[in-house]
């Protein structure tokens, strides 16, 4: 079946039972996540990319919000991707949605989806629970077409939440593995810059929840 990737053992089993109340859960606390795709605002026909697409909420919702694009999405977990295949299949999507097993450091879109570039790529709540993280983040950018863009929500700097709040909050996710980027917004920008992009950067909910937009410059 699929090839197991490091890292992608530890997803599984961390997700094995979760995948089942996952969305019903985290809908609570991953604040973000539905005003991030309100602005991908893809072309009309343009392709759009999850990286770390978990249960496929996110993918689901992004192809009801933009009825005819093609959707693609990548997870390190195969009992993600197993959540995922059946939810898409449930709304009908099945036809428009494309999944893949592969590791977000490192994967061709060419040999996943015989293509080589993506209109909008967007990563959820994922870059706090992978270790290189930064080199997804550039990884990402190099598969955007000109004029393309890669939307990435997360956990802030919680910097105006209560610090108790932010003490129990920052225990809790340790227990799953997920550490927030402090220095996201700061490894935006020089990636950016890396790649003749721009940066725009938002602050939600107190600094709880961090969205920043790169976009690449035409050809």
């Amino acid at each position: 079946m699929f090839t197991k990737i490091e890292h992608g053992p530890l997803m599984d089993r961390v997700y094995r039972h979760q995948r089942h109340f996952y969305d019903a859960t985290r809908k609570y606390y991953l604040l973000g996540r539905d005003p991030m795709i309100a602005g991908l605002n893809p072309p009309e026909r343009g392709s759009i990319l999850e990286i770390g697409c978990g249960t496929g909420r996110n993918l689901v919702l992004t192809g009801e919000a933009y009825p005819k694009t093609s959707l693609y999405g990548i997870d390190i977990s195969n009992e993600m991707l197993a959540t995922a295949h059946k939810k898409i299949e449930a709304v009908g999507l099945g036809k428009r949605v494309h999944l893949a097993h592969a590791d977000a450091a490192d994967f061709s879109p060419q040999t996943l989806f015989r293509r080589r570039h993506f209109d909008r790529i967007f990563i959820s709540y994922a870059v706090s629970m992978i270790p290189q993280w930064q080199t997804v983040v550039q990884e990402a950018v190099s598969h955007l077409a000109p004029n393309g863009s890669l939307h990435i929500v997360d956990f802030g700097d919680l910097a105006d939440v209560p610090l108790i709040a932010r003490k129990a909050l920052y225990t809790w996710l340790d227990w799953y593995h997920v550490t927030p980027r402090n220095e996201l917004f700061d490894v935006a920008d020089a990636v950016a810059a890396k790649n003749n992009a721009t940066v725009h950067k938002q602050r939600l909910y107190r600094g709880f929840s961090w969205i920043t937009t790169i976009r690449r410059k035409s050809a």
